[in-house]
């Protein structure tokens, strides 16, 4: 895309919130990744004792990159090129020779959640202004990753606005009730009716929560199974107008006599995930070379629209995007 929404002229800046940087099972204890957000490398390592940090990428010695062979030791992250070593809050610890820097890494607010890592994006040495929900107790059973040149806040619009939802994907989605707002999070009430190979049409009544724009959480009850499916849909801005959208799916189908059975939960959670991707496979184009209008035109019905970019204006302390 050679868009100008796509350079540094785009109409939404980089927002506040916590972004997803990863699974946490990607980042078992002493290992140290490297993940990509707004334009910056953030270095994320996982102590022996199972803490997990995040933190800038470069080592203020002579400014090696700690994802490019850094290591850890025991609850200390340590420079590849001298050896280094830095504990939890940033401070150095000294190098082999028992040489200590007067300087610091910075440090990066990061949480566990669902068995995702999320870090905290926000005005520089702040603490975070809201924390992310609890955590639902069921990690996902199945993922998929993949980018789209679009805006968070242009993918998680999408879950408020149900017109496109019949025309583009072909689900009967109806808002049962106006959306709730508290805080940094906004829930939609809505029902979808679709088909299900063996039961026919099925209604799922699918509250939706955002918590921020870095993650949509969704829980459909399936009553006729018995059966809950629980999605996250979590969206990190990597460059201007460009995010990655990452899919997280749980699956819960009970067996009688049984309970819940692994593998039929596995089975359903990936059967989910593939209904899913399909969804922002087709919405991925559209998001591609659509404009974003700060004052679209918005027709009966969609006023949810217009509750959610007002919402969203708080993640934009420093600028107005949304009208």
């Amino acid at each position: 895309m050679t868009s100008a929404a796509n350079g540094p002229g785009a109409p939404l800046p980089y927002p506040n919130g916590w972004f997803c940087v990863g699974r946490a099972r990607n980042l078992p204890p002493g290992r140290v990744r490297t993940a990509r957000l707004m334009g910056e490398d953030v270095v994320l390592y996982r102590t022996r004792g199972g803490a997990v940090h995040a933190v800038g990428p470069h080592c203020p010695h002579l400014g090696a990159h700690f994802g490019a062979g850094g290591t850890v030791r025991g609850e200390e992250l340590v420079c590849p090129f001298h050896g280094f070593a830095f504990g939890p809050d940033g401070s150095c610890t000294g190098a082999p020779d028992g040489t200590r820097l007067r300087a610091s890494l910075t440090v990066r607010r990061i949480r566990e959640r669902d068995g995702a890592l999320f870090v905290w994006r926000g005005p520089d040495g702040e603490p975070p202004g809201w924390e992310l929900p609890p955590a639902v107790g069921v990690r996902p059973l199945a993922w998929w990753s993949g980018e789209v040149l679009s805006h968070p806040q242009e993918v998680m619009e999408n879950g408020v606005d149900f017109r496109h939802v019949k025309v583009l994907h072909g689900l009967d989605t109806r808002e049962t009730a106006p959306p709730d707002v508290d805080g940094p999070l906004f829930t939609v009430h809505q029902r979808t009716t679709t088909r299900f190979p063996g039961l026919g049409a099925v209604s799922l009544e699918q509250p939706v929560t955002l918590a921020g724009l870095g993650m949509m959480r969704l829980v459909a009850e399936l009553p006729d199974l018995g059966a809950t499916l629980r999605v996250w849909v979590l969206a990190t801005p990597v460059a201007p107008w460009r995010t990655r959208v990452r899919f997280a799916v749980a699956g819960g189908v009970p067996v009688p006599g049984v309970g819940s059975a692994r593998a039929l939960d596995r089975t359903a959670s990936w059967l989910a995930l593939r209904a899913s991707v399909r969804i922002i496979k087709q919405d991925r184009p559209v998001l591609a070379h659509k404009r974003y209008l700060a004052q679209p035109r918005l027709v009966p019905g969609e006023r949810s629209i217009g509750l959610f970019r007002h919402w969203a204006r708080q993640f934009y302390p420093d600028a107005n995007p949304v009208e």
